[in-house]
């Protein structure tokens, strides 16, 4: 036999044998998967954000079939997806209240001072630790993009040194609440629209002087809310369990802070 011909027989001989017992593993050793998982999978909005608490969409659908996990986590699903879903594993339709991201700010550079120029990495946790940031407002939006960058709809946007976000897009995934280094953003229910665009916690004359649209704790909207927002501190907080619908606040708010979105 010739020399070249016998290394050829060689490895033609080993890939052979690996082959067959692949096979034999693929055929003896592999698990099969509940054909549930695939059409659950293929039933959910395949945007991987993210917000199910899962790695993503194939990873959520198989918690719901072998783990009984809720399948109401998804923030994107619409009411017909939920539907099927919820047929596939034999359960009743839960409904979900649809819930969008609210920055709790609305300092822009028209309203709040800044203390100093930063001039670092566009990157709100790194303006923070330069000086505590520049906002001359402790609590308030810093404006460096960084809750826009982990948006995965690209609902979120910087104008005039403020974060705001687009209830419209939004699908309340909660990427950007950590994002935020001053821990402003939360979830409120889409159907809400009057919001404390506030964070601050101290009185009324230091908000004042750093601020123009900053809860000063005068205690009014506590008063016309009909019980829908108290007071934690010197801060006005919506209880959004409870129906807040006194479009007069916007106007009779002295500190300019309670706003209508959407």
């Amino acid at each position: 036999m010739s020399d070249w011909l016998t290394p050829i027989l060689w490895i033609g001989g080993i890939g052979t044998a690996c082959g067959a017992a692949l096979a034999l593993a693929a055929r003896y050793l592999s698990v099969e998967e509940d054909p549930r998982i695939e059409r659950i999978a293929n039933e959910l909005p395949g945007a991987n954000c993210g917000g199910c608490g899962f790695a993503g969409c194939a990873d959520y659908a198989k918690a719901m079939v072998t783990a009984d996990t809720a399948a109401t986590l998804c923030p994107v699903c619409n009411s017909e997806s939920s539907a099927k879903i919820a047929a596939l594993l034999g359960r009743s339709v839960e409904v979900s209240e649809r819930k969008v991201a609210v920055i709790r700010c609305g300092g822009n550079d028209s309203e709040a001072l800044r203390r100093f120029a930063y001039n670092g990495i566009a990157d709100c946790a790194a303006a923070a630790a330069t000086g505590g940031g520049d906002k001359t407002c402790t609590y308030g939006c810093l404006g460096y993009g960084s809750c826009v960058r982990v948006c995965p709809f690209h609902a979120i946007a910087v104008a005039d040194g403020l974060a705001t976000v687009d209830p419209r897009v939004c699908i309340g995934c909660g990427k950007c609440i950590p994002a935020c280094p001053r821990g402003i953003i939360t979830l409120a229910p889409a159907a809400a629209s009057l919001h404390v665009l506030c964070s601050s916690k101290d009185k009324g004359p230091v908000v004042k002087k750093a601020c123009g649209v900053g809860c000063i704790g005068c205690t009014l909207c506590v008063k016309l809310s009909d019980g829908a927002i108290s007071m934690e501190g010197f801060l006005a907080r919506v209880d959004y369990s409870k129906p807040l619908t006194q479009d007069v606040l916007v106007e009779k708010c002295p500190g300019h802070c309670i706003q209508k979105i959407g």
